[in-house]
């Protein structure tokens, strides 16, 4: 029985909705109800009755959620534990970041330390969503959280309890287009009424910001969304062959936009403002984490 089975049936329990549950685990509804079926099946009895709105458990599904609340919880404090005393042994501090800022942001970000420290990148956070990161901060899987975060309210509000921050910069979210043979872009924002949008993931802190953002404009175009993707990379890369509009990192686009491979789609009232943040636990004692913190201060600015 895989593990990611009993996180499954906890997730459902807990939502009592097939479609909610297949969503907080990051997969379609046919590949999350198929392992519902086969956990039963592994089981040899019916945990779920379907036969109700919403959903309920079986006096055996009941009795197996407790099983599942105890496993999970012994695995992951297991593993939390092995996870310190190698990282401990090692001196290393496990980050987690998405995928354009491990790219465009944290190398430049290091290469300004006179001695960089030991951070090594979790690349599975690549695929994460906001409660993501920040839940693999609380259960101890990271040490350190790097993430873009909302200059203004965006209607996501993380739980930042127990948590310490520090801005190490800011980025532009900016509006691009793949550009005519004029150089004017395919998708322009101004004066449209409707236009395609390769977006983020709804649930995702970027797309808050940007929809707050348009809010906020008032007279917007609506948009047909052919896409959503948790990744910048995606979105660049359908952008690039035509198919939509997206807002992207100015840092990751800078190339692009000078060689006239991308255009803006708007002027500035269209860009979206975001600060880096670094974020760590409050009660993280490890030192190469205190160490680093400390040291923060002392960076020479951003050139």
């Amino acid at each position: 029985m895989e593990l990611r089975w009993l996180e499954d049936f906890i997730a459902l329990a807990r939502t009592r909705h097939f479609s909610r549950a297949a969503e907080q685990q990051n997969v379609t509804q046919p590949t999350f109800s198929r392992r519902i079926k086969l956990l039963e099946e592994e089981m040899g009895t019916v945990l779920v009755n379907r036969q109700t709105l919403p959903l309920s458990l079986t006096p055996a599904g009941e009795e197996f959620l407790d099983l599942c609340h105890d496993v999970t919880q012994r695995v992951g404090a297991s593993r939390r534990r092995l996870a310190q005393l190698a990282d401990q042994h090692a001196g290393r501090i496990r980050l987690a970041a998405p995928q354009s800022l491990l790219s465009d942001f944290l190398p430049t970000w290091l290469g300004r330390w006179p001695v960089p420290p030991p951070i090594i990148p979790d690349l599975r956070a690549t695929g994460w969503l906001v409660d993501d990161f920040f839940r693999a901060l609380a259960r101890d899987e990271c040490e350190l959280l790097l993430c873009y975060w909302p200059v203004e309210p965006c209607g996501i509000e993380p739980d930042l309890q127990d948590t310490l921050s520090c801005r190490l910069g800011g980025e532009w979210l900016i509006p691009v287009s793949l550009p005519e043979a004029g150089g004017r872009p395919r998708f322009a924002l101004d004066g449209a009424s409707r236009l395609p949008l390769i977006a983020y993931h709804p649930r995702g802190l970027t797309a808050a910001a940007i929809r707050a953002h348009l809010a906020r404009l008032g007279d917007t175009p609506d948009f047909s969304i052919l896409n959503e993707s948790i990744q910048s990379s995606n979105i660049r890369e359908l952008v690039a062959l035509g198919y939509g509009l997206g807002w992207l990192p100015e840092s990751g686009v800078r190339g692009a936009l000078a060689r006239g491979e991308l255009v803006p789609a708007g002027g500035e009232r269209w860009q979206v403002p975001v600060d880096i943040r670094l974020f760590r636990r409050a009660d993280n004692r490890q030192p190469a984490v205190t160490a680093l913190w400390d040291a923060l201060a002392t960076l020479p600015p951003p050139e």
